[in-house]
């Protein structure tokens, strides 16, 4: 018998992240649904890749935030809609109103603090680790500061990587 795992003629690491993509897209389409209020004490850090394919920031955000950037939706957002393929939100970074337009594709991370659970997978189309950054810091966080994203200690949190065969 032989120890070697064969490669798989179904991909199932695409499909497992675009149905991990899909839950994002639900929680957020729930959201919407219900007057774009936040329940109780959730909110989310959502980190997605700046210079993925249909991500749409303004110049300053992308200057700043070159590969990767994590929102947080708290208290200040504004006209939030789902789509089939993503997310549109509108946030205020030191007072500057931003529209952002952010694929589900390009999400590398869902975190919502309150509940301890997080989603973590890697960008389509990337091989690449995600480089560690600052979060945007965006306005109407609790406290005009987000809190830190719970340490990856492994609760609640659902990593997908199949990793690739050399």
């Amino acid at each position: 018998m032989n120890d070697e795992t064969p490669d798989s003629l179904i991909p199932y690491d695409e499909i497992v992240q675009e149905a991990l993509r899909a839950v994002v897209g639900r929680v957020i389409g729930e959201i919407v649904e219900g007057g774009s209020e936040l329940p109780g004490n959730h909110h989310f850090y959502i980190t997605f890749k700046t210079e993925a394919p249909g991500v749409s920031i303004p110049p300053h955000l992308k200057e700043r935030f070159p590969d990767e950037m994590t929102i947080v939706l708290q208290n200040k957002f504004w006209d939030l809609e789902v789509r089939e393929d993503g997310f549109g939100v509108g946030l205020s970074f030191n007072q500057i109103p931003a529209k952002l337009s952010i694929p589900f594709a390009a999400i590398t991370a869902f975190v919502d603090p309150a509940v301890d659970f997080g989603l973590q997978f890697q960008a389509s189309g990337s091989d690449a680790a995600p480089e560690t950054h600052e979060i945007a810091e965006n306005d109407g966080s609790e406290g005009g500061e987000p809190a830190a994203p719970p340490a990856d200690d492994g609760s609640n949190v659902v990593t997908v990587d199949f990793g690739k065969k050399k």
